[in-house]
């Protein structure tokens, strides 16, 4: 086993410095609450699998590399140990663990084992092939209850030592929808909306010209809310001016089909407005939580690097705009990305890998997909595509959604700092 190390993240120029969004007197008390907040977050997220492991050359050992798994609280059979060595008078091989137990079975008379049922086992014998046949027996108990973690072995022989992981995973139930039969059963429409009933009215009325009985569930934090009535059409209303991300997280709660589709109360559905088609390409790809369309013709997607860096400097992370990579395959208008336009259907069950987090009140849509790095499969089609209406906002609206200015801004680089564990970031 090596030691890993890594050292400070290179920001791209023109980057913004997260810490500086603080004001001077703060920024020690935020960064060391940020470093103590990081370590818990460790805890919970790194496990002995990360660790570097290397295998020595030309070593006597076989063991396996991957794929033993074993229940908490349960035992099994660890496959594949057995020694490869030189006749010699006697052979002496030893197993270590941390988090379990070690047993053999000692029938076998010609092979002497000590530490039964204990964290370091000891086998040996005068013959090899007497060792190797014990090896096949030797079984790993874990002692401590963990839904997933690992444990590291260590099996040595003479001065060769080969370590590898067995994985403590609690197995999950399978959370799965009955798709139903047609696409009013398979996708729920969701929609935030603040201030601009006229706008939702006219998004619902191109909505039933194409998709009359589809399910529409409406997130509503106005100031002087407005029933919506229609045949199902689930409006809640929320305290006022609660915000965009927290109204996304309602209306997604409510959604019982297998997937749902993301609008804005601003748009307009048109005959390019195929949900069929994202459907499509969402059950031909089952790894798939996102996929994105384009918004009069804009698809905007993009791609995030990022280097973790240092632990206690932080990341760096790059938004650039028209990032993509691979086509998506039998799909050659989808392509793969990290993030896409505010008009996507997407897993429903996927929404508990990355929330919306509602600290963001107003201007958010990026933050959802940064959230969701490593968690979140995104593609991009644009042969599905959807209109915006007219601009007939409101004179409250505009203020409203304008009032915090760059204060909102500043708030966000402040979150990315100490949420995401950020030193610097750039959208380009």
């Amino acid at each position: 086993m090596a030691p890993t190390s890594r050292g400070p993240c290179k920001c791209q120029p023109d980057s913004i410095q997260l810490k500086d969004q603080y004001p001077l007197d703060q920024r020690d008390k935020v960064s060391q609450q940020r470093k103590e907040e990081f370590e818990k977050h460790k805890t919970r997220t790194k496990s002995e699998l990360s660790k570097l492991l290397l295998a020595l050359p030309n070593s006597p050992l076989q063991y396996p590399i991957q794929g033993v798994t074993v229940v908490p609280l349960k035992s099994r059979l660890i496959p594949g140990l057995a020694l490869y060595a030189e006749e010699l008078s006697s052979y002496k091989v030893t197993l270590k663990v941390s988090k379990g137990i070690l047993s053999s079975d000692d029938s076998n008379r010609e092979v002497t084992v000590t530490g039964k049922g204990e964290a370091e086992l000891t086998l040996t014998s005068s013959s090899l092939e007497s060792l190797n046949a014990a090896l096949t027996t030797i079984s790993y108990t874990s002692t401590m209850y963990h839904v997933h973690t690992a444990d590291l072995v260590s099996f040595c022989f003479e001065n060769h030592e080969a370590m590898f992981p067995i994985v403590i995973r609690q197995p999950q139930l399978p959370v799965m929808f009955n798709m139903g039969t047609d696409i009013n059963s398979q996708v729920t429409i969701t929609i935030k909306t603040f201030l601009r009933y006229n706008n939702l009215k006219i998004l619902l009325s191109s909505i039933r010209s194409f998709y009359p009985k589809m399910t529409v569930i409406i997130a509503d934090d106005s100031f002087e809310p407005e029933n919506i009535t229609g045949e199902n059409i689930q409006q809640y209303f929320m305290p006022p001016a609660q915000g965009w991300f927290a109204g996304r997280n309602l209306a997604v709660s409510q959604v019982t089909t297998k997937y749902f589709l993301w609008v804005d109360d601003d748009f307009l559905f048109t005959e390019d407005t195929k949900i069929e088609k994202f459907l499509e390409v969402m059950e031909a790809h089952p790894e798939l939580d996102v996929v994105g369309g384009s918004v009069q013709g804009n698809q905007f997607y993009f791609s995030l690097e990022y280097d973790e860096g240092e632990e206690t400097e932080g990341g760096c992370l790059y938004r650039k705009s028209k990032g993509r990579f691979n086509a998506l395959p039998g799909y050659p208008q989808c392509f793969l990305a990290n993030g896409v336009v505010n008009f996507f259907l997407a897993r429903t069950d996927s929404i508990q890998k990355s929330r919306f987090d509602p600290l963001l009140l107003r201007v958010a849509h990026s933050e959802w997909f940064m959230d969701g790095l490593g968690s979140l499969m995104v593609a991009s089609c644009g042969d599905v595509s959807i209109q915006h209406q007219p601009k007939k906002n409101t004179n409250l609206y505009d203020k409203y959604r304008s009032s915090s200015g760059n204060s909102d801004t500043t708030f966000k680089y402040q979150l990315h700092f100490f949420k995401n564990n950020l030193k610097c970031i750039k959208f380009g």
